[in-house]
């Protein structure tokens, strides 16, 4: 008789901490906010259930069977949950180290390995291979390859993975922001501040629009900017994904390539990243050489909405006479505690009418890849948000994070629509130069 290996339960490297566990009281206030449990229904898919069978591997009562995997895997690590949490359980930090375990012990089929290693080590750290990789996607679709692919159905042929990664896709690809712009950008006199701009990955190659509007409101209102030419993607993917020691390579990179200025902040438009950005300071604190520099990193990352929130706008602002749903990142709302500061940008600007959306704070089910990885579950998440969204009747919907728009532009596409899905900054910067044009 054959004898199975038995299953591992956690070790001590990077192991969950126990008063993080022990601190959920299992009340169930989490419950309604979490997107898993809304859709599927079963406890063991809900925060509650989650940290009971954390703590089940922690007490050695479970080992990480394929079950306790499948339950890690389908959250969303929206956070939301931390937002209802009356005992403030770190839930985010709980599940990304449950992770973090998982990909140290348990080894997937070498398929699953070559993808891995193919997006978290050998395409993400790499600005120059990203930046190729786009040029491809633009020749792709000036060339008239994609329409052709698309009238044959060619993608049907291949893996459902690819058809979505291409689905995805925005219309038009321009040249990214980081290869149109000098490093240093001059603020409007009198300058104010002088701020470091992250450009990120996904938002640099797919909404470099974003970048150009986020740079031209910030010269607008006294910030010049230097964009830092050794910064590379946040990792945010990554400790999402259990690939925590990739993350802290990430961070190292960005924190070394930061300090080469001296910077009032560090200006970010992304929510996933911005969150990222923040947390440098924890997963490092255990590095003696990075420690208090990491610490200093994020204490200077901003949110756009919220480095803009600081002064007064500079004005003229022109009208923009359009009725927008503003819908949260979760990362912004629930990991930063940002809510009010890109609605009172948006309120501010003239003829702008913002609308109220039912749940705005509840996930769009985009979650970095969960809508690749875990696309069917993700689909129904997203029919529950776009039902609130399309609700209030919107010209526009607005969200501050790259896989929060591509998310909903793909939720607009599916109901047979042609609303804009933008960032707010974009808004704003559409104001600005409404007032020049009058």
């Amino acid at each position: 008789m054959a004898v199975s290996t038995p299953l591992p339960s956690f070790d001590q490297h990077e192991r969950p901490p126990r008063d993080k566990i022990t601190a959920c009281i299992h009340c169930g206030l989490c419950l309604d906010k979490c997107p898993t449990y809304r859709v599927l229904g079963t406890e063991m898919d809900s925060p509650r259930g989650r940290v009971y069978l954390i703590k089940a591997v922690d007490d050695a009562r479970l080992q990480m069977t394929p079950n306790f995997v499948t339950h890690m895997s389908q959250c969303l690590d929206c956070r939301a949950c931390e937002t209802a949490c009356p005992s403030h359980v770190h839930f985010g930090d709980l599940m990304e180290m449950a992770r973090g375990q998982i990909e140290r012990q348990l080894p997937r089929p070498w398929p699953q390995r070559l993808l891995r290693r193919v997006v978290f080590q050998e395409l993400f750290p790499h600005p120059q291979r990203l930046a190729l990789l786009f040029r491809g996607v633009q020749w792709y679709q000036r060339s008239g390859l994609q329409r052709l692919v698309r009238e044959l159905q060619i993608l049907d042929l291949f893996p459902g993975v690819l058809k979505r990664l291409e689905a995805n896709l925005p219309t038009h690809l321009p040249r990214p922001f980081t290869r149109s712009v000098p490093a240093t950008l001059p603020g409007a006199a009198p300058v104010t501040r002088r701020v470091g701009f992250f450009t990120g990955c996904v938002m640099d190659g797919l909404f470099p629009e974003v970048h150009h509007a986020s740079a031209r409101v910030l010269q607008a209102n006294g910030c010049t900017l230097w964009v830092a030419g050794q910064q590379t993607c946040c990792g945010a993917l990554h400790m999402h994904a259990g690939e925590r020691e990739q993350a802290r390579a990430l961070a190292r990179r960005n924190i070394a390539a930061f300090e080469q200025q001296p910077l009032d902040a560090i200006v970010n438009n992304a929510a996933g990243c911005g969150a990222q950005l923040k947390s440098y300071g924890a997963l490092l604190a255990e590095e003696p050489a990075f420690a208090a520099r990491a610490a200093q990193f994020s204490a200077k990352v901003q949110d756009i909405t919220a480095c803009l929130a600081q002064e007064p706008l500079r004005g003229p602002l022109g009208s923009v006479p359009k009725r927008v749903a503003y819908d949260d990142p979760c990362h912004l709302l629930h990991a930063q505690r940002i809510r009010q500061q890109p609605r009172a940008l948006l309120q501010g600007i003239p003829g702008l009418q913002l609308v109220p959306v039912t749940d705005a704070d509840f996930c769009c089910g985009a979650a970095g890849i969960y809508n690749i990885t875990h696309h069917e579950l993700s689909m129904r998440i997203l029919a529950r948000k776009m039902a609130h969204i399309l609700a209030a009747q919107p010209e526009v919907i607005a969200t501050g994070n790259p896989g929060c728009m591509l998310q909903l532009r793909t939720g607009v596409q599916q109901a047979g629509l042609s609303i804009p899905v933008v960032h707010p900054i974009e808004l704003l910067d559409a104001s600005y130069q409404a007032a020049a044009r009058e």
